[in-house]
């Protein structure tokens, strides 16, 4: 009877260590995700921090000419076969809409991207040459000279093995890019997306916000002949 009592007060003590410091770890990690984009602040006007249910922070912002700007950051552990992915998504929004069609690529389709505008997207193109397979579609609405403007683009873009999708659309632009890699010893041994960073680079944010207004400028109106005569 005393070895069997001993027994479960050990087992009842173990599971209670156990579950405070589960309880704790998780804490840590909710809290370390909250200033992930923390410096990143400093690169927007009128910054504000919002939270998404999983805790990763979301930045919204203006640039300097007062188009808005949000920052977010996405867990991605659908593709069994790979490391989690903490992806950066920036999204540049136009004060008014432009004049042009939808048009983006998407690195290393899958089909598993849940947060990417492209597998929506009605027309299928032709991708530009480059060292990662893309899925390139369109909107319907695309003339000739804008998919060639847009190739262009997305070669540089995607020399880059970390940019995942680039988007062009009438109300702005989207970039995927990747902020880190999960542990990989969280990840074989229990299975859990733990990312090995304490924040978000400035210079990875700036280089996002660089390349949303070069997309933006890909397909300007006044740069193209066919758009231009009707504008």
């Amino acid at each position: 009877m005393t070895t069997t009592f001993t027994f479960w007060a050990f087992f009842l003590i173990c599971s209670a260590w156990l579950l405070a410091r589960a309880v704790t770890d998780h804490r840590r990690a909710m809290a370390q995700r909250r200033v992930l984009l923390d410096e990143a602040a400093g690169l927007l006007d009128d910054a504000k921090i919002t939270f998404a249910p999983d805790q990763f922070p979301i930045l919204i912002g203006r640039l300097a000419d007062r188009r808005q700007v949000k920052v977010e950051l996405i867990a991605d552990t659908l593709v069994t076969r790979r490391l989690p992915q903490l992806w950066l998504r920036a999204t540049l929004s136009e004060r008014v809409e432009q004049r042009r069609p939808m048009i983006g690529a998407l690195a290393r389709p899958t089909g598993a991207e849940f947060y990417s505008l492209v597998h929506n997207m009605p027309e299928q193109f032709v991708p530009p040459q480059t060292d990662v397979p893309l899925l390139m579609r369109g909107d319907g609405g695309t003339t000739a000279t804008q998919i060639q403007r847009a190739s262009s683009m997305f070669r540089k873009l995607f020399a880059d093995p970390t940019v995942k999708e680039a988007v062009i659309a009438p109300r702005g632009t989207r970039l995927v890019r990747q902020a880190c890699q999960g542990d990989r010893g969280a990840h074989l041994v229990m299975r859990q997306a733990r990312f090995p960073i304490k924040a978000v680079g400035v210079d990875l944010v700036q280089r996002a916000l660089d390349e949303l207004q070069a997309l933006s400028e890909t397909l300007a109106i006044a740069d193209d002949p066919v758009l231009a005569g009707v504008s």
